[in-house]
């Protein structure tokens, strides 16, 4: 057993597993404290690396593309304090550092884990039912459906519409963006009719605006790795899409049909926001061409 344990944080590495349980410390993250206990499997990991520095260290941990859905759904985003997969070491436990890495190095080589992306998830993400509540509405996820419940300080259109509800099966993915304190981030459902929405978020009835506790606002990366975890693993996404490039020419025009119903559809709901005066004659002119212009 490789161990080590720091305010931080501590690391144990059995030979198969890579148990990372965060500290109890106040100076820990909100974030990485309700993340809770990660087993990071061998095989989902791809290198280990410890980064002396004049007063701590870091010990890192990097896993294939593709084998976890938080890494998925935050694409690297995630501020560095809040990463679960990096561990600040004080400079007199560094020898113990190198030793955790030197024991995952000889497993990866006896094992030959592969560097190659992963076609399944090989973590499972955070357990459901999991809620947050951010700036601009409380979103939640049992496992089959998303709900958002706007607050009272969400744009009007959003509070007009009511509770958006979302079931994983109409879900193509999630994109998140942190709020970064200068910038507003953003936790968007994309689904099969809002593919090609460009609404900016604060005006969007599929996402959340991040605008308020950086803080508390991260935690929205929850539910993004909860619901990535349960959608197609990207490398079939991918597949799909290099099958798609394959069609013969006779389902172009069934493509180009869906596209327009989708069109229609949107501009439908557009239409009766307005004639409800949910929409102003401005608003409605500004979406509506945005919404023309994305498709």
């Amino acid at each position: 057993m490789a161990e080590i344990i720091q305010r931080d944080g501590t690391w144990a590495f059995d030979g198969s597993t890579v148990r990372i349980t965060p500290g109890r410390h106040r100076s820990v993250p909100l974030f990485r404290q309700t993340y809770g206990e990660i087993a990071v499997p061998l095989e989902a990991v791809s290198g280990v690396v410890y980064e002396p520095e004049r007063k701590r260290g870091r010990l890192r941990i990097r896993l294939r593309e593709g084998a976890d859905p938080l890494l998925q759904a935050t694409g690297g985003r995630l501020p560095e304090g809040a990463d679960p997969y990096l561990l600040t070491v004080d400079k007199d436990r560094s020898g113990v550092a190198e030793y955790v890495v030197a024991e995952i190095r000889q497993s990866l080589l006896l094992d030959q884990i592969p560097a190659e992306p992963t076609k399944a998830y090989l973590l499972p993400g955070p357990p459901v039912p999991v809620s947050v509540r951010s700036s601009d509405g409380t979103v939640s996820f049992d496992g089959a459906q998303v709900r958002i419940d706007w607050a009272d300080t969400s744009d009007r259109v959003k509070r007009a519409t009511g509770p958006r509800i979302i079931g994983i099966g109409d879900l193509v993915q999630v994109e998140w963006l942190p709020n970064s304190g200068y910038e507003d981030g953003f936790l968007r459902f994309v689904t099969r009719e809002t593919v090609f929405s460009k609404l900016p978020a604060e005006r969007d009835p599929y996402a959340l605006d991040l605008w308020g506790s950086v803080r508390r606002d991260l935690l929205t990366a929850l539910v993004a790795a909860a619901v990535t975890a349960r959608l197609p693993h990207p490398s079939t996404r991918a597949g799909a899409e290099y099958a798609d490039r394959d069609l013969p020419p006779a389902a172009v025009p069934r493509q180009s049909a869906d596209h327009h119903d989708i069109l229609l559809r949107r501009l439908r709901e557009l239409g009766e926001l307005h004639r409800d005066g949910v929409l102003t004659d401005e608003e409605f002119a500004l979406t509506k061409a945005a919404v023309l212009r994305s498709f």
